[in-house]
């Protein structure tokens, strides 16, 4: 009981929201789908790609490398808000289901 105490009240709360795991969860996710759109692109799995466009610097694979990293970080972030929502609503409803009103 006294390690509860000594934790800060934030890290109580993400620790009860389950968002580490989440957070893990959200990582994998995103990167896979990033990985997976960028072998798509880039082995034309889908068909050739016609590239009228000029690339600035780097070549295209360069590009897509850098879109598949937001890619990969945006879809993290989305699982793990998206699975922390439901951790907390499950919590809310579990709470209100032992509470008598």
């Amino acid at each position: 009981m006294s390690d509860e105490r000594s934790k800060p009240p934030m890290l109580v709360l993400l620790e009860s929201l389950s968002f580490y795991r989440n957070v893990r969860i959200g990582a994998a996710v995103g990167a896979l789908f990033a990985v997976l759109l960028y072998l798509v692109r880039t082995l034309e799995l889908l068909g050739p790609v016609i590239d009228a466009r000029d690339y600035p610097l780097f070549g295209p694979d360069a590009w897509f490398l850098l879109l598949a990293f937001v890619l990969a970080a945006t879809s993290a972030l989305f699982v793990a808000v998206v699975l922390t929502i439901a951790t907390a609503v499950r919590g809310a409803r579990e709470d209100g289901l032992d509470r008598p009103e």
